[in-house]
C-alpha cells in the first residue's frame, strides 16, 4: 500500500505499507506489514519493521515485535512494547571539519616570557 497522505488502520492489514505522510496503527488494529513513513504511531499490534523519517510513538497500548531501522526519535509510552531493537539517526548530523587554530595576536600575548 503507498499513499501521499496520512493513514489510520483500524482493523486486519497484510502487506508492505508506504506513506510520505503519517501512519497510525489504531488500538484495536493488527498490521503485519514493513512500514516506511514520515511518523509513525502505534496504539495496536505491528509485527514486522519501522522505518520513519521522523518520530515512531508507541503507545501505552502499542505492542510492535520487530525492528525500528530507522528513526530520529523514539516514544514508548509506560506499558507499551517493543520486541526488537532499534536503529536512531540524528536528523541532520553535522559534518565535522578540522579548523586551524589561529595563531594568538602579539598584544594578547603575556609579557612574561
Amino acid at each position: 500500500l503507498a499513499c501521499e497522505a496520512n493513514l489510520r488502520i483500524e482493523g486486519k492489514f497484510n502487506g508492505v505499507i508506504e506513506s510520505k505522510g503519517s501512519v497510525i496503527v489504531g488500538e484495536h488494529a493488527v498490521a503485519r506489514s514493513h512500514i516506511h513513513a514520515r511518523e509513525v504511531i502505534i496504539a495496536g499490534k505491528v509485527y514486522g519493521d519501522v522505518t520513519t523519517l521522523g518520530r515512531l510513538t508507541i503507545t501505552a497500548t502499542g505492542q510492535m515485535f520487530g525492528d525500528v531501522l530507522g528513526a530520529t526519535s523514539l516514544v514508548i509510552t509506560e506499558g507499551g512494547i517493543l520486541h526488537g531493537s532499534s536503529k536512531m539517526e540524528l536528523k541532520d548530523a553535522p559534518e565535522e571539519t578540522a579548523q586551524e587554530t589561529a595563531p594568538t595576536p602579539r598584544y594578547l600575548e603575556s609579557e612574561a616570557g
